[in-house]
């Protein structure tokens, strides 16, 4: 997956490191929305979002169809302040990209992730990103 660089103001950058859920959609194959909360982590470096799942979640599933061109949208909202997180997705269970979302889920959450046998994670490169009342 090719990894977009974002650049965010600092105040929306604090804002997403605050261990808040957010809402995740993803779209079914029949193109309606799937929308759940979600822990995740965002690498503003890289920007990079990892959200950690079971294989067989249907947000997988919706991820995985979509194959290559898999767009998704996260979004962290706090009353009237919110950052949405958009960009294409990719499922995958390689143990090094676990092992990395894990850690970052454990910094963020002060908590380790439910560790399912199947637990895969979700990478989306993030190429847009909407926010409200950051400053």
């Amino acid at each position: 997956m090719s990894r977009a660089t974002v650049q965010l103001p600092a105040a929306t950058r604090a804002f997403l490191a605050r261990p808040h859920t957010a809402a995740f959609t993803t779209l079914r194959p029949d193109g309606t929305p799937h929308v759940t909360p979600v822990r995740f982590t965002f690498d503003a470096a890289t920007g990079l979002v990892r959200v950690t799942t079971r294989a067989g979640t249907r947000k997988a599933r919706n991820v995985l169809a979509g194959g290559p061109a898999a767009r998704t949208a996260l979004c962290q909202a706090d009353g009237f302040r919110w950052v949405t997180l958009e960009g294409r997705a990719a499922v995958t269970d390689d143990p090094v990209r676990l092992a990395e979302a894990v850690r970052r889920y454990t910094d963020r959450y002060r908590a380790q992730p439910p560790a399912p046998l199947d637990l895969v994670v979700i990478e989306i490169a993030v190429d847009r990103v909407l926010s409200l009342n950051l400053r």
